[in-house]
């Protein structure tokens, strides 16, 4: 779902959405993907912003043409965003966690013991 209100680029939300459906299973690899015409209607945008989105993965090898036909999920697609995801929660995403945690005077023995109650639950 587009956020419009959201600071991130509509293009980029467009690519993580069709990342995300990959990821979930409810696209699959050499699945013809969304056109940019679908997402312009559904989310009444400029056909060119939802091409940008997915000419990010077509450069990214998630998607591919088929000239005349649209663009299809690549073969190794969810392993490729799975590894480009996980980079980022490492490199990115976890270290802000830990300052933040740092800042708050949590310790990383509370994250953990939260993120072990938090999946028990789950």
């Amino acid at each position: 779902m587009l956020d419009l209100s959201s600071d991130k680029s509509i293009y980029i939300q467009i690519a993580e959405i069709i990342e995300n459906e990959i990821l979930l299973g409810s696209l699959k690899e050499e699945e013809q993907a969304p056109s940019t015409n679908q997402f312009a209607k559904v989310y009444q945008i400029n056909p060119a912003t939802a091409r940008k989105g997915l000419n990010i993965l077509v450069d990214e090898e998630i998607l591919y043409k088929k000239r005349g036909l649209g663009m299809f999920v690549a073969e190794g697609a969810r392993k490729k965003i799975l590894k480009k995801r996980q980079s980022t929660f490492f490199q990115e995403i976890l270290p802000e966690i830990i300052r933040e945690a740092h800042r708050l005077e949590i310790s990383i023995e509370e994250i953990s013991d939260y993120i072990l109650k938090f999946k028990e639950r789950e």
